[in-house]
């Protein structure tokens, strides 16, 4: 570790006109029920990650993903944006990378995306939301999907989106402000309680948000898995499970969740993340002075060397570009 590295950002957005304009299109005018979509640019977001210290940044498309309904324009929409990500990646050696998308939950779609997006476009993992039209991360439909992803060794960032029904379940608010949160946890904790993380060792999955609601029901997750989930008696329990997971502190981590998360995890899973360009800019430069004011469980160490060696050991390319 160095005495100041900058942040490794696993949790960074972009957003082009065309994207916004298909999802637009496909009804999303206000994604999540916030006020509108933000915009972005290569220039804008360097700018405000050396303003704040942050060396590299992670580009991802956040929710509502790519898939509006249609397997074949999901395809093409998937294809198009890992293409963009990864012309900004090119562009700007060093300081970005990339999460691709893929079109779940088509599957075949999926399969013919992650081959392209490793072999072709050499991105750095894959951005997976937590739900696409009901299907969570643990449905049995999707393990070719996470087969292939842990030959791979795939890193795989878990993004939330809004959950069935939000209409009833959100009343009235942005559903980042608590769907989020919960969804979270709901499609974690069907990974863990279909088996999906303990027969694909090999993946290291990321979960935003300091794990969502995660920290705080993992007990609760871990005695039902033993009680009632299919072998749930035999392999790894839930927390265990959990502890082998990373987590960003992206949103309001301080000054409780992040203290939260700490009693379930150790410090070499935390990682940081901003949620910019949903974050917006002004909002990022407070969330970072908070997190290096601080105190970590390890002497000697912050958060910003903390994060950042985490984040190198997990991204190859970023350790390698040293």
């Amino acid at each position: 570790m160095t005495a100041d590295p900058g942040y490794i950002d696993v949790h960074a957005h972009f957003v082009t006109p065309s994207y916004i304009d298909q999802a637009r299109a496909a009804g999303h005018a206000n994604p999540d029920g916030m006020p509108g979509w933000p915009s972005w640019s290569a220039a804008a977001h360097l700018e405000l990650m050396d303003a704040c210290g942050i060396a590299a940044a992670m580009l991802s498309i956040s929710s509502p993903g790519v898939h509006f309904g249609d397997d074949a324009a999901a395809r093409r929409l998937a294809r198009e944006v890992n293409e963009d990500g990864t012309a900004v990646v090119r562009d700007h050696p060093g300081r970005f990378g990339l999460f691709a998308s893929l079109p779940l939950p088509d599957v075949d779609g999926a399969l013919a995306e992650i081959a392209h997006a490793f072999d072709v476009l050499s991105a750095d993992g894959v951005v997976l939301e937590t739900n696409t039209h009901g299907v969570y991360l643990g449905d049995p439909r999707l393990e070719p999907v996470f087969d292939e992803l842990d030959r791979r060794g795939a890193v795989v960032f878990l993004h939330p989106t809004s959950p069935v029904r939000w209409e009833e379940s959100a009343l009235g608010r942005p559903r980042p402000m608590v769907e989020f949160v919960f969804d979270t946890a709901r499609t974690v904790t069907d990974l863990v309680a279909n088996g999906t993380l303990a027969r694909h060792p090999r993946l290291t999955v990321i979960v935003p948000h300091c794990g969502g609601a995660l920290p705080v029901l993992a007990d609760r997750i871990d005695g039902f898995v033993k009680l009632f989930a299919p072998g749930g008696d035999g392999g790894p329990g839930a927390i265990e499970q959990l502890r082998r997971l990373y987590y960003d502190v992206a949103g309001p981590a301080l000054p409780r969740q992040l203290p939260a998360l700490l009693n379930l995890v150790d410090a070499d899973r935390i990682l940081y993340g901003s949620d910019h360009c949903w974050t917006p800019a002004p909002a990022v430069p407070p969330h970072v002075a908070a997190l290096d004011a601080a105190a970590t469980p390890v002497p000697g160490a912050s958060w910003r060397s903390l994060t950042t060696a985490n984040a190198r050991r997990v991204l190859p390319r970023l350790e390698e570009s040293r």
